[in-house]
């Protein structure tokens, strides 16, 4: 308050007044009363004052607008109490801050994007569809550290845990099938370089999102052994095994035909993952069912938001008492000149 200048026309202009917020709004209402009561005075003491009795010429009788003066220490006195008013409203400004923190999960994603994920009973097909439910997933998510495996014939880190979602987010789009030479599924291989970014982690809740189309056909680890070893890190394993049984589109033939191919997909294995890793096992057939799982698995994996509230107040009271002081004086002065005795006669 002590660095505010108050002798500043800009404390009575209307967007200052709507800027504040008041701590007794209900004080307001006497800006009209106060007016009213005045008015309700001058009339009274009209009615009643004290009248000589003077016959005089009408051209005798002349207006004169310096006569007006007289109501200048009225207005001075009604102005200083309203000021009074607008202070005991108690205008003021807050600057609430809101800080917002989780404790976090830590999840990584794990994508096939074997020659198998190209088929087209997704749109436009299998990996297409995964990276997109895979990109709204990390959008949902608050401070948590997300990372990226990809795996074919064999499998790597794509990205490390992280909480910078934009970054994340460009290496998901950048995913594709030639990102991985050796052919083949090495699900084994990718629970193990997932496990192996998540064995460090601090966090109270790991998790591991495992999506494939199909069985372990690569790799140096055997699936249930890479699953037990996450699960002695604490890790849950979600699994889920994306397309539909039988003849699926793969491409097109010679003559620019839809070509189809014969799909088949062993659960057995993805669900004992599940089963090791304390998670849950989904199969899904399209991709509004993979949106559904990803949603799933996104409300069960949520960490508690705490926030806390700042809020800084600054009171301004103290500038409309120090202009209703200078006007109450300046009405005692002007109570006693000519404008009260003179022009009142």
């Amino acid at each position: 308050m002590d660095n505010i200048n108050w002798f500043s026309s800009r404390w009575f202009k209307p967007e200052t007044f709507q800027s504040f917020d008041w701590e007794n709004p209900l004080w307001l209402y006497g800006l009209l009363i106060v007016p009213i009561l005045f008015l309700v005075r001058w009339l009274i003491s009209i009615k009643f004052r004290q009248k000589l009795k003077v016959a005089l010429k009408k051209k005798d009788i002349q207006s004169d607008p310096i006569s007006f003066l007289r109501y200048f220490p009225h207005l001075i006195l009604l102005t200083s109490i309203c000021l009074i008013i607008v202070a005991l409203a108690r205008p003021q400004s807050s600057n609430e801050q809101v800080e917002q923190w989780s404790e976090g999960i830590d999840i990584m994603l794990v994508i096939d994007i074997s020659e198998s994920m190209q088929i087209e009973d997704f749109k436009p097909n299998r990996l297409e569809a995964a990276k997109e439910v895979a990109r709204n997933f990390v959008a949902g998510r608050f401070q948590d550290r997300i990372g990226l495996v990809i795996f074919s014939g064999d499998a790597f880190s794509r990205a490390p845990l992280t909480t910078d979602y934009e970054l994340l987010n460009t290496y998901i789009d950048d995913i594709s099938f030639d990102l991985i030479e050796n052919g083949g599924t090495a699900i084994g291989s990718s629970i193990a370089v997932g496990t192996n970014r998540l064995r460090e982690s601090e966090s109270s809740s790991k998790v591991m999102i495992l999506l494939s189309d199909g069985d372990n056909t690569a790799g140096n680890i055997d699936p249930i052994t890479a699953a037990e070893l996450a699960q002695a890190y604490n890790i849950k394993i979600y699994t889920i095994a994306v397309g539909k049984e039988g003849k699926v589109p793969f491409g097109t033939d010679f003559f620019g035909r839809p070509r189809y191919v014969e799909n088949n997909l062993d659960e057995t294995t993805l669900r004992e993952i599940a089963k090791i890793g304390k998670g849950n096992f989904y199969r899904v057939s399209d991709k509004a069912a993979l949106k559904q799982v990803f949603g799933e698995i996104d409300r069960l994996e949520k960490a508690e938001i705490k926030e806390s509230r700042y809020k800084d107040t600054t009171d301004y009271y103290v500038v409309y008492l120090k202009w209703s002081v200078l006007l109450l004086c300046l009405w005692m002065l002007t109570k006693s000149t000519f404008m009260v005795n003179a022009l009142t006669d």
